[in-house]
């Protein structure tokens, strides 16, 4: 069915472009923060007026998701379009040697060695940069970026990650000033981009909200008085301050003309639920295979293109390769599975999402049954979580009503049989993972 849209999205939007500039893109990745921590889904506290502007001027995906809720295999999916279990990054990190720290292992030459197997493992898979590019775009990195140096293992034409290890290059050295230390980086890119008459790719993926939550005292100051956790309130605030990045960065591409032939996409890598007594994510959120950790707000907006409004249609990070794509004209790769979400006719059909979570560290870089936690899919309002047997050891199926129970208190499997056997049918066809 898949290869059928591919074909029509294709000529329809050949038809389009043949007479249009092709349009600019920005991504745009928040890191760590709840599905529902903003002011236009109806948070009571955080105030995020720039990204509630863009909602309502953009089409909204209230039911959006990630396949997986760990940063580097999240993030990885949206730059390939393909699953953590096809572009093999599975964890965020390969086995750490007995004995030693993280900081020590970086350290160690053995270590290091795997970690630049990693990344070759993902330089196999095509990226968005590269497939721009030989549509004649320039693109930028900024921000948190895992795989290697932005440019050369990603493809960017320019980017801020060096991504040498043993120099602070784990998961985006440099690019990690983006976003706290200002945008100007961004801002030189786009002012070349409009000096060159260039189309561009635009990846702005700060580490906020994320950890260390350390808001400026004018916004932490905001939240202060409408909690008792200062934990709570410091995470909130970093919401706020990420939003406000988010203006400047639009506000800039309207300074420059570029605003209104951009295609913006708004995510989150994964799902963060504060814990009011520490610094540190509660239990079913990041990491994890609830919805806490896999659902995001996904907003798309490109004026004149995009009609404004709010779908309850199923989103995923892995339709937004396919989705920019035919934006600009281009096919997708053989092996992309997602939709272009602007294609009413294919979100309104699709009533199936799948996933899968893996260990933070890796068993085997190279075999993701061997790092394989969970498969989990969501079928309309039903959601199964399957674990994976031969890693997760005296687990059993979860299935959830999550249009009634959204935080997954109630594990319906017992009583719903038939169904769980109906979804890990769907599960199979889609990945049947097989021990050796």
């Amino acid at each position: 069915m898949f290869r059928l849209f591919a074909a029509v999205a294709f000529t329809l939007t050949l038809s389009i472009q043949a007479s249009a500039a092709p349009p600019n893109i920005v991504l745009i990745v928040g890191d760590d923060q709840g599905a529902t921590d903003y002011g236009f889904l109806g948070h009571v506290h955080i105030k995020t007026p720039y990204l509630d502007k863009l909602a309502s001027e953009g089409l909204l995906f209230k039911r959006g998701y990630v396949p997986s809720s760990l940063c580097r295999a999240s993030l990885a999916t949206m730059i390939t379009g393909l699953y953590p279990h096809q572009h093999l990054i599975t964890s965020n990190d390969p086995p750490t040697p007995k004995g030693l720290t993280l900081a020590q292992a970086n350290k160690d030459a053995g270590y290091l060695k795997q970690r630049q197997e990693m990344v070759a493992l993902f330089e196999k898979s095509p990226t968005l940069p590269k497939l721009l590019e030989k549509e004649g775009y320039v693109s930028f990195q900024a921000g948190k970026w895992w795989e290697g140096n932005s440019c050369r293992c990603g493809g960017f034409t320019e980017g801020m990650t060096h991504g040498d290890p043993s120099k602070g290059g784990r998961h985006g050295d440099n690019g990690l000033k983006i976003g706290r230390e200002g945008l100007q980086p961004v801002f030189d890119f786009l002012d070349k981009a409009k000096k060159d008459s260039k189309p561009f790719f635009v990846w702005y993926a700060p580490m906020m909200p994320h950890l260390p939550h350390t808001p400026p005292e004018r916004l932490l100051n905001k939240y202060k008085d409408k909690t008792k956790s200062i934990h709570v309130a410091r995470y909130w605030a970093m919401c706020d301050w990420f939003d406000e990045t988010i203006g400047d960065l639009l506000a800039k591409l309207e300074k420059n003309g570029q605003i209104e032939n951009t295609l913006v996409i708004y995510l989150h890598d994964n799902g963060w639920i504060q814990d009011p007594d520490s610094p540190n994510f509660a239990p079913k959120s990041k990491r994890s295979q609830y919805d806490g950790g896999l659902r995001t707000p996904i907003i798309v907006k490109w004026p004149g293109h995009v009609k404004p409004g709010t779908s309850d249609g199923l989103a995923s990070s892995i339709d937004l390769a396919p989705t920019i794509l035919a934006a600009v004209g281009a096919k997708p790769t053989k092996d992309m599975d997602g939709i272009n979400l602007l294609d009413p006719h294919w979100v309104a059909s699709r009533s199936t999402l799948f996933g899968e979570i893996f260990e933070h560290t890796a068993v085997d870089i190279a075999k993701p049954v061997a790092n394989l936690q969970y498969r989990w899919v969501v079928d309309g309002n039903w959601k199964l979580i399957l674990p994976f047997e031969a890693n997760v050891k005296d687990s059993k199926p979860e299935l959830f009503d999550v249009s009634r129970d959204p935080n997954e208190t109630m594990n319906l499997a017992a009583k719903h049989p038939d169904k769980v056997a109906e979804l890990t049918k769907k599960l199979d066809a889609w990945w049947k993972p097989k021990t050796e």
